[in-house]
């Protein structure tokens, strides 16, 4: 394979105007993300169809810093770290949970904000870098559309308490109701004064029949009661959906409603949204917060929080559990911090921002968990037990334990008010960025298409109707069953593999000191050298270490219920391992399409592992050299993967 050799300019170096395939425009960078708003480029499509509009940029440069925010700190860092904390030790557990922050979070972090700034595209054009493991962009993508049809499940239910809230009674805190059973037992005995005639007697007879009833049937709390029989309805089984609970499905429909509106303009509207939905969770928390720690028994909670038991650092789960949790609470291997990051400017400071981030993430679980478990520790005082026997995680936490403690407080309502306002707007961020992170990866895919006119809006709403009908099998009465599935395979540990091969893919295939390079063409400063050691070396160490502890361990997935622990059929965990290979299938599949596809040619099979599509100002200097020299002998070696030159159109390597 040849080519004409390009010429060269006065002073001896290799024109970039000269290299096939790469415009004037692509030559000046100053025209690099130069959008300012919703202009188009003057093209029109060759059918005399609307314009292609021009990729946008973030409107300010906070806007990116909010959205990491918005995205990353959420539902995780309130239901789980707290109660990990508890578990794994108290304060000990910060031990190794700092620890994984320094080797694994950071920099697997700003390793994905970075690809995206320096390559503009999405999850899985970004990964053109590395064409062979182009396909980590599509396990990305998948597993963002899993996490997506499952976590606005999370939002639905808190909208069904937000609105049951209103009301000067809360409705989990009696017994006596429509969808109690006669095992139910209130103990907000202080509350049930207040409560009419008759819904007194029932919670008499109710309680009657449960203690005379209680050496041969476990009672249940009114909390857990409202919880199962009224929210989820839930059925015996995954077996046994029933049918919708359309009361779940609207709150289901106008979550996505919400999610459509807030993204539906793209990244300038809701980069907007962020000044509400990532900042407002800190004041809802701090309210909660100074009216947990006046309460009698907060300071218990706070130590049984807090208490260091190091002893249990000998525990590699709570190593594992450390590890784990970064990946949740840092949004490592979903696609969307590389579609953040790639709305910024290319040579914006998102270096500095990784770090502000970090402090700002980590900083947030350990404040959440002095709002929940002052409050967890009022409630085991009221009740006079252990905060261990009212500590939960997850679901349990946020819809069980937390509601029942809220219930034990003057002016309850109010305060449960504020408290699902806090997890809506915690959640709504962390949804619709994800949810942008799936169309920007699509979008930049087939943006010839999809960036003109309207289409983009309407790929949007078909995307959200599409995750809504997924969303619709996990609000049937057996949807809980169906949603314990979707958290626990579609995204668990496959992501620490997919990280695992980000890392092998820049360090070690396209070359960690030529990505360094890259970052300092971008921000004019060399990064700290700690970055290249992480990424060759200990974070993907740290990333298969993680999975494989994690395999070991590995238990099949079952559901605890006050009736007992429902463990799942076969057939089930099938369908749960289906889902987590559907995403991580996508690695060697797209790999070894392009080894099939161009093993016939030597020289082109060598390109698979050196990037495509760059443009002149994402060339180091001497790069233009080596494609000067390569021309010299006609070996297009390195010159070919940069512009694609010697390629035709329907013959890229592009999947």
């Amino acid at each position: 394979m040849s080519m004409e050799k390009p010429p060269l300019d006065e002073n001896g170096k290799v024109n970039p105007m000269s290299i096939p395939g790469i415009t004037n425009a692509e030559i000046k960078e100053d025209e690099i993300h130069e959008d300012k708003g919703p202009d188009t480029n003057s093209e029109t499509a060759s059918d005399g169809g609307p314009p292609m509009k021009k990729r946008e940029t973030w409107g300010r440069k906070i806007d990116f810093l909010l959205a990491c925010i918005g995205f990353s700190v959420g539902l995780g860092n309130v239901w789980r770290f707290p109660y990990l904390c508890y578990k794994n030790g108290g304060g000990a557990f910060l031990i190794p949970y700092l620890i994984m922050v320094v080797i694994g979070g950071v920099p697997l972090f700003y390793l994905e904000v970075a690809l995206g700034q320096f390559m503009s595209e999405g999850g899985i054009g970004a990964w053109r870098i590395c064409p062979i493991l182009q396909g980590i962009g599509w396990a990305t993508t998948v597993i963002v559309f899993f996490l997506n049809c499952y976590y606005n499940v999370i939002l639905a239910w808190t909208f069904y308490y937000l609105f049951a809230s209103f009301t000067t009674q809360l409705p989990w805190t009696t017994c006596g109701n429509e969808w109690n059973t006669d095992r139910c037992v209130s103990s907000f005995s202080w509350l049930q004064n207040r409560t009419n005639s008759t819904n007194a007697t029932a919670d008499s007879i109710s309680s009657t029949v449960a203690a005379t009833t209680s050496k041969a049937v476990k009672s249940i709390d009114s909390v857990t009661e409202y919880w199962e029989h009224k929210v989820l309805g839930i059925s015996s089984g995954i077996h046994d959906p029933i049918t919708i609970k359309w009361d779940l499905a609207l709150c289901l429909l106008f979550a996505w409603i919400v999610v459509y509106l807030c993204i539906c303009k793209g990244i300038r509207t809701s980069g907007k949204v962020m000044y509400v939905t990532a900042t407002s969770p800190y004041i809802f928390m701090t309210i909660l917060l100074v009216r947990g720690v006046t309460l009698p028994g907060a300071v218990d909670g706070l130590i049984f929080y807090l208490k260091p038991e190091f002893a249990k650092l000998a525990d590699v789960q709570v190593w594992v559990d450390a590890g784990t949790q970064i990946f949740f609470s840092y949004s490592i291997s979903l696609g969307a911090l590389t579609a953040l990051g790639s709305y910024n400017e290319f040579h914006h400071n998102s270096y500095r921002d990784a770090i502000i981030f970090a402090c700002a993430n980590s900083g947030t679980s350990i404040f959440a968990g002095f709002v929940i478990f002052s409050t967890l520790g009022y409630m085991a005082f009221q009740q006079q037990v252990s905060v261990a026997d009212v500590a939960e995680s997850g679901p349990g936490l946020a819809f069980i334990a937390y509601p029942a403690a809220l219930a034990e407080m003057p002016a309850a309502p109010v305060w449960a008010v504020f408290f699902f306002l806090m997890i809506i707007l915690l959640g709504l961020d962390s949804q619709f960025v994800g949810v942008e992170g799936l169309v920007t990866a699509i979008v930049d895919q087939y943006a010839g298409f999809l960036r003109r006119g309207y289409r983009r809006e309407i790929f949007i709403g078909i995307i959200c109707i599409i995750s809504f009908f997924v969303g619709l099998s996990m609000v049937t009465h057996g949807g809980m069953y169906v949603f314990q599935l979707f958290d626990y395979y579609s995204g668990s540990r496959i992501i620490l593999l997919v990280a695992f091969f980000e890392c092998i893919g820049i360090a070690w295939i396209y070359g960690v000191n030529r990505f360094y390079d890259n970052l300092e063409m971008m921000y004019g400063f060399r990064i700290n050298p700690f970055f290249k050691i992480s990424w060759a070396v200990t974070a993907p160490i740290f990333c298969i270490v993680v999975f494989v502890l994690s395999a070991i361990n590995y238990s099949e997935l079952t559901y605890s219920r006050p009736t007992g622990v429902y463990e799942y059929p076969s057939w089930a965990v099938g369908i749960g391992w289906g889902l987590a290979c559907c995403s991580a299938v996508w690695i060697p599949v797209v790999a070894l399409y392009k080894l099939i596809r161009y093993s016939n040619c030597y020289q082109t099979l060598k390109f698979l592992l050196k990037p495509e599509g760059f443009k002149p100002h994402q060339l180091r200097p001497k790069d233009l050299e080596h494609e000067l020299n390569s021309v010299k002998h006609n070996n297009v070696d390195m010159f070919v993967p940069y512009t694609n030159a010697g390629f035709n159109e329907n013959e890229s390597t592009k999947f």
